[in-house]
């Protein structure tokens, strides 16, 4: 696991350097919220932009679409969201402090076991929970007196309208999924696609979550990145697992080859059946190694065909498939693969800090891949006050930045500008020098390496989207 300091070192940086600041400060913050300031901005944008050139653009089974947040309260109840989308909530009968049974139970867990890798599976029943809380401390008083678990419903309740009462209620969504199921139809009929393909989605989610907490892993507002792939009705279990199968392994290359995670600090876990919801047959959790227990990073579940019938079921609608070869009529079951982008954030922030050295001589840079770094590059003018060195660094950074996002940095001596585009992980520094004014070549500067080379200003943009790419 990583060690438990780094990630106060993360907060630290993601705060100093623009990546993240907590939310609403000013006024004291608000529950565990936070915004994404200009480096972080960059960084989650990236992120989203790879997977959808990945996982959208490049494959010619899938296309992409963007709901709405708030849908028709229907839509929950035909999901089963209004009446099973719960989590088990406790109260401490001393302090009144509420938790998550499950989260207490694991935290308590952890610390027992002094930060090792917990193997146990939290049971899902409240009265096993119960039995397990007897031994457990509060967090806020330190007693031990807890009120009976109950299910706590997560969706967030609104209003649409001027009026306020159950005719005008209103819910965010809590997932991303299920406008993908509504839409299957209108989606299929427009693009024409043939079964199997598949529907993409980014973007926002809500859950009034009990106990939100460590930085943006668990918020109450959140974004996933998510696809709904449609496949023929299984008639046997090894076709729908061959499809389960595709899906986990381009989850593993993703997190290995455009994240570039460390793999040790990443773990599958098969749920078992007991903890699995009713209508998946296999649901595979990838759990990465957080500074504060080993969670979940990313999902992979195989849905059959139970939000596309309940949906028929509660609508009316026919949203059945015809296949143009066969001219059989469906309903097709789907494989479900979810990313968390704010996980993903945390993650590639954990595994890219690095550090060496001591004292004044201490280098901290992110060792972000050139893909994901929120500037690919950096320009630096060697003196400010020299006019014509600022004017030949200013040409090369609207030329840069015609191409990619770069950098503007004329502070101080460059040895400290390399170490602060180190910090918010920067690949290429670029210094335009009086050697520059003489033969139109410039220092580009290695952020991993820290080796130097001259390159010719007409070969530069290659030169760095070539390294980039």
């Amino acid at each position: 696991m990583i060690e438990p300091e780094k990630m106060d070192k993360i907060v630290s940086l993601a705060k100093r350097r623009g990546f993240v600041y907590p939310g609403s400060e000013i006024y004291g913050g608000l529950a565990n919220s936070w915004d994404y300031g200009p480096l972080g901005t960059e960084l989650k944008n990236n992120i989203k932009q790879l997977w959808w050139k990945r996982f959208v653009q490049q494959r010619p089974d899938m296309v992409g679409i963007d709901a709405a947040l708030i849908m028709n309260p229907k839509v929950w109840d035909a999901s089963g969201h209004l009446a099973t989308f719960t989590d088990p909530l406790v109260e401490c009968k001393n302090c009144h402090s509420r938790f998550r049974a499950d989260s207490l139970i694991a935290s308590d867990l952890l610390h027992k076991n002094d930060g090792a890798t917990i193997a146990t599976i939290i049971p899902a029943d409240i009265e096993k929970q119960l039995e397990i809380l007897k031994e457990v401390k509060c967090e806020s008083c330190g007693k031990i007196d807890w009120d009976k678990p109950k299910n706590f419903n997560l969706m967030l309740k609104t209003f649409l309208g001027p009026s306020e009462d159950q005719t005008s209620v209103a819910y965010f969504r809590p997932e991303t999924a299920q406008a993908m199921f509504i839409q299957f139809k209108n989606v299929q009929t427009t693009s024409r696609k043939q079964i199997p393909f598949g529907i993409a989605q980014v973007g926002k989610a809500f859950r009034n979550e009990i106990t939100p907490g460590n930085f943006v892993f668990r918020t109450r507002e959140f974004e996933q990145m998510e696809i709904e792939y449609f496949i023929p009705v299984p008639k046997q279990d090894s076709d729908w697992n061959n499809y389960f199968e595709s899906w986990k392994e381009q989850m593993i290359s993703w997190m290995r080859d455009d994240l570039q995670l460390n793999m040790d600090n990443v773990h599958e876990l098969e749920v078992p059946a007991e903890d699995r919801a009713h209508y998946s047959k296999r649901t595979l959790d990838f759990e990465y190694d957080y500074p504060f227990g080993t969670k979940e990073l990313y999902g992979l579940a195989y849905r059959g065909d139970f939000d596309l019938q309940n949906h028929i079921k509660a609508s009316g609608q026919d949203l059945s498939y015809l296949d143009p070869q066969t001219n059989e009529k469906y309903v097709p079951h789907v494989i479900e693969p979810t990313w968390g982008v704010d996980r993903s954030f945390l993650a590639v922030l954990l595994d890219h800090y690095k550090e060496e050295g001591d004292g004044d001589a201490k280098r901290i840079w992110l060792s972000l891949p050139p893909k994901l770094a929120p500037y690919k590059a950096a320009v630096f003018p060697l003196l400010k006050n020299k006019p014509e060195l600022v004017e030949k660094a200013r040409g090369i950074f609207d030329e840069l930045s015609k191409h990619f996002m770069t950098a503007w940095d004329d502070r101080g001596n460059v040895g400290k500008r390399y170490y602060s585009q180190d910090e918010i992980g920067t690949p290429f520094g670029i210094t335009v020098d009086f050697d520059t004014l003489e033969d139109n070549t410039v220092t580009v500067r290695d952020r991993d390496t820290a080796q130097q080379v001259r390159i010719n200003i007409d070969d530069l943009v290659n030169y760095i989207i070539t390294r980039i790419n």
